[in-house]
């Protein structure tokens, strides 16, 4: 009674039933024929059971039980009657599964005379390759744990990479660059150097930024799509994944090393090491510091600006800071420190997607009127107290602060170091100080207000499969063989 009531909730595992159902009749001496006969159904429906392709009625499974002198439990059992079974349910369940189907192989067909140790091969092949793209495949806790390990890297490293910064200053010096804003012209010249030829093209795949042919060796990349993306950088980054060598990604977390090398190298030839330094030298001898100088200086756009401060600060000016993208829901998108600051992280130390304090200065920004001016506040913590700058940027995905910040001692370098704004945060050790409501509110509307959440579906989906996630690769190649043509 108890195998019936458990049959009715959850579904009938067929394979499993249809093996325990021939290893009995075989331990009978019985063939298809015989027990077809006692059954009174014809012996190719009898085989459709036994192989999983035909759920029985009730009345048949009772019918069974009664032959074999067994119960609807030992039918229904979670065990399978030999090692064999099990091997044979499991490479069964395998062949019908998605994983197999994608790999477009004929199916092996499962009987007494496929031998003991093919069958133990192809299961454990199996068991291997699923394994294998498991790892693979980038799930939330994945893409945090990667996101986790990489900023734990760069903060060994005081984001700084000389490695990288090596090869951008030899390309430079091998195309002539003199000093200044690096122009579409000298972005040209560094990929024809590496004997790259570029198209602009209208019809990029919407999956793509830029979509390298290395065959033919062209790069294409598409004008005025989107306002979010530097033309120049874009190319450099593409050009950076054949300077540095890199191969195709093995998983997410050699993925995203490899977007951030490509996103450094790119900005180390935007804002070149020498150049950038020694105008945040002479800025810092003058304590008038500020990332939009340096954003005005090479004609970048300001978070470039911010992020190559973090490469530099540390290693030649002797500053330790901390950098936020945060959106305009609080929600922090980017996150890179090496200055002690207390980021809010889940248990498993990932700061993507958690909610920065309302105290903090990339949220207070959003609240200021004067959106053509950085923002300057110091933040008291209990990690300490930090001077931070901010400004915010309009982005087809909303609108997003950007951050710079330095504790107290470096504050001095900084233009906007003489500001009044002064905030202070317990966040994330005492939840009263932004994240309860005020006492008058809680007791007007607690019980009052259900409010319908706009759901982050990205923080709960897996990234997209592939060794470049979200790339349409189908497309991509249809691409190519059209422009080859």
């Amino acid at each position: 009674m108890r195998a019936m009531e458990q049959a009715a909730e959850d579904p009938l595992d067929l394979i499993a039933l249809g093996r325990r159902v021939r290893h009995l009749r075989k331990k009978q001496g019985k063939t298809l024929d015989d027990l077809a006969a006692e059954l009174g159904t014809a012996p190719s429906q009898l085989s459709l059971l036994e192989n999983g392709k035909r759920e029985p009625k009730l009345s048949q499974l009772q019918q069974l039980g009664s032959i074999f002198g067994v119960s609807l439990d030992d039918l229904f059992g979670a065990e399978p009657p030999s090692k064999r079974a099990a091997l044979e349910i499991e490479l069964e369940k395998t062949q019908r599964g998605p994983l197999y189907a994608a790999l477009g192989l004929p199916t092996v067909r499962i009987s007494n005379r496929l031998p003991m140790d093919v069958l133990e091969s192809l299961v454990a092949l199996q068991r291997e390759l699923k394994r294998r793209l498991e790892e693979q495949a980038a799930t939330p806790e994945e893409a945090r744990r990667a996101n986790t390990e990489l900023r734990e890297e760069m903060k060994s490293r005081n984001n700084y990479y000389p490695e990288i910064e090596s090869e951008a200053a030899a390309l430079l010096e091998a195309v002539g660059y003199t000093g200044g804003p690096l122009g579409h012209h000298i972005a040209a010249q560094v990929a024809e150097h590496l004997g790259f030829a570029i198209r602009f093209v209208p019809n990029l795949p919407n999956s793509t930024r830029s979509v390298t042919d290395q065959r033919n060796r062209i790069i294409y990349l598409t004008q005025g799509r989107s306002r979010d993306w530097d033309a120049r950088s874009v190319l450099l980054q593409a050009l950076g994944h054949h300077v540095l060598g890199h191969q195709e990604p093995a998983d997410y977390s050699e993925f995203l090393k490899q977007r951030v090398d490509t996103n450094y190298f790119a900005a180390a030839l935007l804002m070149p090491e020498q150049a950038a330094v020694d105008f945040l030298s002479r800025a810092k001898g003058a304590k008038e510091l500020a990332i939009e100088d340096l954003r005005d200086a090479f004609a970048v756009s300001y978070e470039s600006a911010a992020h190559r401060f973090t490469n530099l600060a540390t290693e030649h000016l002797g500053i330790t800071c901390h950098f936020q993208k945060v959106h305009e829901t609080g929600i922090i998108h980017k996150a890179y420190e090496n200055d002690g600051v207390s980021f809010p992280a889940d248990h498993s130390g990932a700061i993507e997607g958690q909610t920065v304090c309302r105290r903090w200065t990339s949220r207070e920004v959003f609240d200021v009127e004067d959106k053509f001016r950085s923002f300057n506040q110091y933040t008291d913590t209990p990690a300490g107290t930090y001077w931070c700058t901010a400004r915010t940027e309009g982005h087809s995905s909303g609108m997003y602060s950007l951050s710079i910040g330095v504790p107290f001692e470096h504050a001095k370098w900084f233009r906007g170091k003489d500001t009044t704004s002064r905030s202070v945060s317990r966040c994330p050790d005492d939840l009263t100080c932004c994240r309860t409501p005020p006492e008058e509110l809680a007791q007007t509307w607690e019980g009052h207000a259900w409010p319908a959440a706009r759901a982050n579906t990205h923080l709960l989906a897996a990234m997209p499969d592939g060794a470049f996630p979200g790339v349409d690769t189908t497309e991509v190649y249809r691409f190519l063989q059209q422009h080859s043509e």
